[in-house]
């Protein structure tokens, strides 16, 4: 069953004080770097981490322990907001530990795929993910913005289009995925 935004939370049965401990190596190992939120989505949420300031060790404690629980929903959890604090190595490793992979896991594998630099492997996952669902408008402008650094501004156009189709052109996606391909129009006619 594919998980969904709403069931990425913890209950402190699942985190075990070793788990804490080996979080806290983990922590040192990744940094603390606040994370940044794209207004595309607003990302999963966890009971146990939320109560603490996304810029706190706290916060990034209990992140790292939940990249260790083996639970679908906390290595999205976590893996989601590494890769949104620019850690994608090690959200590409947290990701790849669940058991089953859904089109949100498919999507941020293909973000830090993308941001790593290689957006024709991105491509390959957002195409995955869409097969799963086809009406993610996340997916689609993620995929618009790695067409887009590949130069192929058509194909970063119809995802727009196809975005439009799902949310309109007043949703964050539509909206973000314009604002790339206007500004990209606008970089190549600077050149």
């Amino acid at each position: 069953m594919p998980l969904r935004p709403t069931d990425y939370r913890a209950t402190h049965s699942t985190i075990s004080g070793g788990a804490v401990l080996a979080g806290m190596s983990l922590f040192f190992a990744l940094g603390a770097a606040a994370p940044v939120l794209s207004a595309k989505d607003t990302g999963p949420t966890n009971a146990i981490c939320d109560q603490h300031n996304r810029a706190s060790a706290e916060w990034q404690t209990c992140t790292a322990a939940l990249a260790l629980s083996g639970d679908d929903a906390q290595l999205y959890y976590a893996g989601y907001w590494l890769a949104k604090n620019e850690r994608y190595h090690e959200a590409l490793a947290v990701l790849a530990k669940g058991k089953s992979v859904d089109a949100a896991v498919l999507t941020y594998r293909g973000f830090a795929t993308r941001k790593l630099g290689d957006p024709k492997a991105a491509l390959v996952l957002y195409r995955q993910a869409l097969k799963i669902d086809p009406m993610n408008a996340v997916t689609r402008a993620y995929m618009g913005e790695a067409y887009l650094s590949l130069g192929r501004n058509d194909a970063a156009r119809a995802e727009l289009n196809q975005i439009a189709s799902i949310c309109g052109s007043g949703c964050a996606p539509y909206k973000e995925l314009a604002t790339a391909i206007s500004n990209q129009s606008t970089d190549r006619a600077k050149l």
